[in-house]
C-alpha cells in the first residue's frame, strides 16, 4: 500500500515512442510533499509527457516514478492516488455543479447521501455553494474551472496534476485564478504539479519551478532562484527579465574578471565559481531592472560594471516602469526596465544616445549550454 505522502521522485525517467527519439530524456527530480511545482517550457519539451507519466496515463520507457516512497510505474491512477485536471475541464453539460463534482464518488460506488455531503463540503472550499444547482453552460469560465478543480480534488488525491489550467482564460481571470489555485493548494495541503508555457504563471505560483528543453531539465529550484540566478543562456532568455551578453575573458583580477565586448567596450564581472581562463568565451546576464540609463555626458558612476554606448530603439510605458529597448548588443535584444518616476525626471526619446550601465555585483556569469 502507498502512504499518504505526496512527495515525488523521478529517477532516470525516459520516454520514447519509437525506441530512438526520447521525448523525455533521463529526468531526475525530487518534489517535496505538499509543494506547488510548475513544469515550464515550450511546446514539445516533454513537460506534459512527464505529467501524464506521473498520473499513470503513460508508462516511462525507463526509470522509476516514486510517490510516497513507492515505485508506482505500472499502477493505475486510482492506486497511485493521483488526480488530473484537464485543460478542457471536460464537465458534463447535463449535470449540475454538485453532480459534476460528486461524479468520481459515484463511479466509486458511494451512496448519494455520502457523495452529496462530500460535494457540498468541497463546493464550500472553492466558493461554489450558491451555484450548486446550475449547469456548466450557466457558469463563467473561472467558475467552470473551479468545478473541474473541485471534481479532481474530491477523491482526496496525494498529487493533483494540472495541464495548462489557465490557458483558456482572459488575462484578468488568469490573475484571479492564480490566487485561487494557490489558496486551494495550501488549504488542501497536497502536492500540485502544474504544466505551463507561461513564465509569469510559473513564477507567481510555484514553490518549485522546473525549466525544460528537449526532454531534459535545464534548471529546477525555488521560483526566485531560477528567475534571479539562471544557470545558462537558455534559462535566462526563456524566463525573460534578463539581458544576456557574450564576450571573451581579457583579464582576471582576483575577485572579478574583465569581459571584452569588442566595439561595446569591456565589462567587469564578479567571480562566482572557479576562475575562468584568459580567452574563454563567457555568457553573462544582467536583469533588465538593474540596468541604469545615463546620458553620455554624465559618465559611468564609480562601482559600475560597464557603460555600453546605446541608441534608444523603442519606448513602452508599462505603468510602474518604462520598457526601453536599446541597440547595445548588435543583432540581439537589450532592454532596460526604468522605474516610472526615474524615467520621467529626464525622459528619453527614440534615437537618443545613452550609456547602459549597472552595479558590478548585479551581473552574473552563466554556464555554457
Amino acid at each position: 500500500m502507498t502512504d499518504g505522502r505526496g512527495d515525488i521522485e523521478l529517477a532516470g525517467v525516459c520516454k520514447s515512442y519509437d525506441g530512438v527519439t526520447h521525448v523525455v530524456d533521463g529526468v531526475n527530480l525530487r518534489i517535496p510533499d505538499g509543494a506547488y511545482c510548475c513544469f515550464l517550457g515550450p511546446s514539445g519539451c516533454g513537460k506534459t509527457t512527464i505529467l501524464r507519466m506521473i498520473a499513470g496515463h503513460e508508462d516511462p520507457s525507463a526509470g522509476e516514478i516514486v510517490i510516497g516512497g513507492q515505485n508506482v510505474v505500472g499502477m493505475a491512477p486510482v492506486q497511485r492516488r493521483t488526480a488530473m485536471m484537464f485543460q478542457s475541464y471536460a464537465l458534463f453539460p447535463h449535470l449540475s455543479v454538485r453532480d459534476n463534482i460528486a461524479f468520481p464518488l459515484r463511479v466509486r460506488g458511494l451512496s448519494k447521501v455520502a457523495r452529496n455531503r462530500a460535494a457540498d463540503a468541497m463546493m464550500e472550499k472553492v466558493r461554489l455553494t450558491e451555484f450548486a444547482d446550475r449547469l456548466p453552460a450557466h457558469l463563467s469560465g473561472g467558475q467552470q474551472q473551479r468545478v473541474a478543480l473541485a471534481r479532481a480534488a474530491i477523491t482526496e488525491p496525494r498529487v493533483l496534476l494540472l495541464d495548462e489550467p489557465l490557458s483558456a482564460l482572459d488575462e484578468q481571470l488568469r490573475v484571479q485564478m492564480r490566487g485561487e489555485l494557490r489558496r486551494m493548494q495550501r488549504e488542501l495541503g497536497i502536492t500540485f504539479i502544474h504544466v505551463t508555457h507561461t513564465q509569469l504563471e510559473a513564477i507567481a505560483l510555484a514553490d518549485v519551478v522546473v525549466v525544460m528543453e528537449r526532454g531534459k531539465i535545464k534548471q529546477a529550484g525555488p521560483a526566485r532562484d531560477v528567475y534571479a540566478s539562471p544557470h545558462d543562456r537558455y534559462v535566462a532568455e526563456f524566463l525573460g527579465g534578463q539581458n544576456v551578453l557574450s564576450g571573451k575573458v581579457e583579464k582576471v583580477n582576483g575577485a572579478t574578471f574583465t569581459l571584452s565586448q569588442s566595439a561595446q567596450g569591456s565589462i567587469e564581472v564578479p567571480m562566482q565559481n572557479r576562475p575562468p581562463s584568459i580567452g574563454d568565451r563567457i555568457d553573462i546576464a544582467v536583469r533588465r531592472d538593474d540596468v541604469e540609463l545615463i546620458r553620455p555626458d554624465k559618465g559611468v558612476p564609480p562601482g559600475h560594471a560597464a557603460g555600453l554606448p546605446s541608441r534608444v530603439l523603442a519606448i513602452e510605458y508599462q505603468g510602474s516602469f518604462v520598457k526601453v529597448m536599446l541597440d547595445a548588443v548588435p543583432g540581439d535584444d537589450f532592454i532596460a526596465y526604468v522605474p516610472e518616476r526615474t524615467f520621467f525626471r529626464d525622459p528619453l526619446d527614440v534615437g537618443d544616445l545613452v550609456l547602459a550601465t549597472w552595479a558590478v555585483d548585479r551581473v552574473r556569469s552563466l554556464a555554457r549550454s
